[in-house]
């Protein structure tokens, strides 16, 4: 189906991942989901096995990828390489809204060294 209203809604860490674009809605080679994240939070560092591209909506946070943090506000694009370290920081007063944007098959390694394989984008 080309127009996709209704999304699958995960949440984990504190933030929200309203998932629109994956396998299960009929995609073959792309993700894509809404994140919502809430002032104050402090992001989990991870590692993306593949590239993500995040747009921000509304808000802004520090993008911390391999040791290099900015400020990304509305309108600004983020590329997290595949294999970076990457973290997400909500320090203001208002909330983080993005839209994100990766292929199937993405996993990311925690700080730990678990893997996770995120259910918006197998």
């Amino acid at each position: 189906m080309p127009v996709l209203s209704e999304a699958v809604v995960h949440e984990i860490h504190g933030s929200r991942f309203s998932s629109y674009v994956r396998p299960g809605s009929g995609s073959v080679e792309l993700c894509a989901w809404r994140l919502d994240v809430p002032a104050g939070t402090t992001g989990v560092p991870h590692r993306p096995s593949r590239e993500e591209v995040l747009v921000v909506l509304g808000g802004a946070a520090r993008v911390t990828i391999d040791g290099v943090a900015q400020i990304a506000g509305v309108g600004d694009v983020v590329l997290v390489p595949a294999g970076a370290d990457f973290q997400i920081d909500v320090d203001g007063e208002e909330p983080l809204r993005a839209w994100v944007t990766t292929s199937v098959g993405l996993t990311a390694e925690l700080p730990d060294g678990t893997t996770m394989t995120p259910p918006w984008a197998s």
